[in-house]
């Protein structure tokens, strides 16, 4: 039996639990030019105070300042002048440094793609080079007070030392960052940390490798009681969910949850996000316990959702084989990538959808997407694009071989084929004769592996009799 969603009004206030909130803060954290920069500036301005009020307490601390700096260490008038340059010329170098994060955000979002400055401001280079050029801002306007001459002379002497090594560190640093910059904007690094962050989304929610005594299967289940659907209240992607609290919540209430819709994908507001089964009434408080265990918002995150880490390199490729830009090292580069990303896929047990506590009692069911979607997702509109570019459909197919050839999953094996064949007959009908070779030799390849798994197998024995093994370039193996 069905009963009806909540109506609008009996719909509790959704509050994050305590373990979303805590982790989406940790990600705002890492992620953005907000919390850290701001904390690293809060926590040297407060060093330059309490500094300067210790040094006043306590003069022995200046003591060991050579007298070459501070000949004369009673007159504040120097000290006040170091300072307020220092946090002059501070502030003109802060806004070199925004000027460069802002032509390399607004390069990176036109040239590549819009998505990927997620990647670039949870750069942490980035964060700390804000955080030290305005924390030294800070340190000088926090020890500029001690400097006075009433109602008696005192010059912080430690205190403006210590500005000085900070000014010369933001030298240095700005040297680093420029560097940093010029390496950052190249489509190589961009690539490689998206494909870095995603890896460690793949280790954080599969850390079952194929080849550890972790059993792996989904056990018969039936969801008992009356449906009950659960509409969400936020409009947004789902980001996080919390599965442990959503488990503690289903064992303490008695009732088996369905969510419906896994994490990345966009939940309007009013649309069933849960279905509770049950026989017990569904009290509001235990509506808002269940919401309360996702984190939904306006962009998509890296917190669980690999398949994002896969869209922004494919936006890359895409863009990078587009007739305005006509770029296929770029495409080859993301094709290599999403090699690396679903061979660590592959390499281990799917997530958990099937939910327990005590196990066999199954609390949550929640979706989650599999090697095929994975595979979609990283393939199909390159596939799709690339048919007219013989050197981007060449390396898709060695990239499928490549992850045929870590796994001994035949039925992975046909699935892989399939697609193999889907690229080189996209292909045939808009490519000459004569660069299908290419694509023939590596088809063969891949569909070997239906007949011997992992051996390897020589080319030349495989399509044409290996006539068209001095037709691979170099920009293709």
């Amino acid at each position: 039996m069905t009963q009806p969603p909540l109506s609008q009004a009996a719909r509790p206030r959704v509050r994050r639990s305590p373990n979303t909130l805590l982790r989406h803060l940790l990600y705002s954290l890492r992620g953005g030019f907000l919390v850290r920069p701001m904390l690293i500036a809060i926590i040297l301005g407060l060093g330059g105070t309490v500094l300067s009020s210790l040094e006043e307490t306590y003069p022995i601390l200046a003591a060991w300042v050579p007298t070459v700096l501070f000949p004369s260490r009673s007159d504040p008038q120097v000290v006040q002048v170091i300072l307020a340059g220092i946090a002059a010329s501070i502030m003109t170098v802060v806004s070199i440094v925004f000027a460069i994060l802002l032509m390399t955000l607004t390069l990176a979002s036109m040239q590549f793609s819009p998505r990927i400055l997620v990647s670039f401001v949870r750069d942490r280079t980035t964060q700390w080079t804000l955080g030290l050029f305005l924390g030294t801002f800070a340190y000088c306007l926090g020890a500029l007070p001690a400097a006075r001459t009433v109602p008696f002379a005192f010059a912080p002497i430690a205190t403006t030392v210590g500005a000085m090594v900070l000014a010369l560190l933001c030298v240095g640093w700005l040297i680093f960052f420029i560097q940093h910059i010029s390496q950052a904007i190249s489509v190589n690094h961009i690539v490689d940390r998206i494909a870095s962050e995603t890896e460690d989304i793949i280790d954080a929610l599969m850390p079952h490798g194929r080849t550890s005594d972790y059993r792996h299967g989904l056990p018969a289940f039936e969801l008992h009681g009356d449906m009950r659907p659960v509409a969400n209240v936020v409009s947004g992607y789902i980001r996080y969910v919390d599965t442990g609290n959503l488990v503690a919540v289903a064992k303490a209430s008695g009732f088996q949850v369905r969510v419906l819709r896994r994490v990345g994908h966009f939940v309007p507001a009013g649309i069933p996000l849960l279905q509770v089964y049950g026989r017990r009434r569904l009290r509001p408080e235990l509506v808002a316990a269940l919401l309360a265990a996702f984190d939904i918002g306006p962009i998509r995150t890296l917190q669980q959702d690999v398949e994002f880490g896969v869209i922004q390199i494919v936006d890359i490729a895409l863009k990078a084989i587009s007739p305005a830009v006509n770029d296929p090292s770029t495409a080859i580069t993301c094709l290599d990538q999403l090699g690396r990303i679903l061979i660590r896929w592959i390499s281990r047990y799917g997530p958990e959808v099937i939910l327990s506590d005590p196990p066999h009692v199954v609390r949550v069911v929640i979706p989650a997407i599999d090697m095929d979607g994975l595979l979609d997702t990283a393939f199909e509109q390159i596939r799709h694009y690339a048919a007219t570019d013989v050197v981007v459909s060449a390396r898709l197919l060695r990239v499928l071989d490549d992850i045929a050839a870590t796994t001994g999953d035949a039925g992975l094996h046909v699935r892989l084929a399939a697609r193999g064949r889907r690229v080189y007959e996209g292909c045939r009908t808009r490519l000459a004769e004569a660069d299908l070779g290419l694509l023939q030799d590596r088809l063969a390849l891949l569909q070997a592996r239906l007949v011997v798994g992992h051996a390897p197998v020589a080319l030349a024995s495989l399509a044409d009799g290996g006539s068209s093994l001095g037709r691979i370039s170099p920009s293709a193996q």
